[in-house]
């Protein structure tokens, strides 16, 4: 078998134009025309012997071995910004302030860490896991230079729009009946108000015309996640970080009305941050698109050609 060696480039340009969602916007981030990155994406074929790309409708979609390509060229260049950042960036030092919802503390939380304490072992990280009003609220106030949060109407003036991740109906992994068919209220699972997701919830059962009542409120989310497992009720999340106890269901077949997309936002303190608080952000953002699932929009609905 021949040996292959990948080129970074070739793979950088790949895995942006996946997570924009579009390869012309992929070569306006990365400064090249769309003719040089059309040719990268062949090149890219070329050196994987088979196929990464098939047409779908009017763009494109991967094909598995493309699936394959993307994870592991995610990784490789993981690899080798981090090994450039602790070269070049040995002398970074300081602390930074770190907000997330408890959606993200297992699905991206360690990871992003891990990166980051390797590059800059002389960084301190302080890390606040909040609900979305509140993480925004410490960064107006200053108590938080980012924070990675769902967005709940607030108006930040230094955002960034990672994706919009489809909300779902979440119940018992084991299976147990919903009381809609018997014309019941729906028992319903939320944090404790004000939260997003619960007025969400309850505003679209309310359009759909469907009766619910509250039936267990916590003010954490391992809380929500207990009751739901033990058949309290049902609750609306997104599919990250769903604990094996709980799954999300299908609206069509339970008799649920659909929900609406939920927008995800990097929130900074500064409009320019400080070097060591923009490592930490870049690294936030990588690990955050890798937990996103499958169905979540960055920007586009569909992945572009160049051509």
């Amino acid at each position: 078998m021949r040996r292959v060696t990948f080129d970074l480039d070739v793979l950088r340009s790949f895995v942006t134009g996946m997570e924009l969602g579009s390869f012309a916007k992929a070569a306006d981030r990365l400064g090249r025309s769309t003719s040089a990155v059309s040719a990268q994406l062949k090149k890219l074929e070329e050196q994987a012997a088979t196929p990464i790309f098939r047409k779908s409708g009017r763009g494109l979609a991967l094909t598995e071995a493309g699936e394959t390509m993307l994870g592991y060229a995610r990784r490789l260049i993981e690899l080798n910004d981090e090994a450039a950042s602790a070269i070049h960036d040995v002398e970074l030092e300081g602390w930074v302030r770190l907000g997330l919802q408890e959606d993200f503390g297992e699905a991206v939380l360690p990871d992003v860490l891990g990166r980051f304490a390797r590059a800059h072992p002389k960084v301190k990280i302080e890390a606040r896991i909040a609900r979305s009003h509140e993480l925004a609220e410490r960064i107006l106030s200053g108590n938080l230079d980012i924070a990675l949060a769902w967005h709940s109407g607030e108006t930040l003036p230094y955002t960034e729009h990672v994706a919009d991740v489809q909300m779902r109906w979440i119940g018992p992994a084991k299976r147990i009946e919903t009381s809609l068919r018997h014309a019941e209220p729906l028992p319903l699972v939320a944090l404790e108000a004000p939260c997003l997701l619960r007025t969400v919830a309850t505003e679209t059962l309310d359009r759909a015309g469907l009766s619910w009542r509250m039936s267990f409120s916590s003010p954490s989310l391992g809380g929500i996640w207990a009751a739901v497992a033990a058949g309290l009720g049902l609750t609306i999340r997104t599919d990250i970080g769903l604990p094996a106890s709980v799954s999300a269901m299908t609206p069509e077949i339970a008799g649920l009305p659909a929900l609406p997309k939920l927008a995800l936002f990097l929130y900074r303190k500064d409009a320019e941050a400080e070097p060591v608080t923009a490592r930490l952000a870049d690294i936030l953002l990588d690990g955050a698109r890798q937990a996103l699932p499958k169905n979540a929009q960055a920007s586009d609905s569909g992945l572009r050609d160049v051509a």
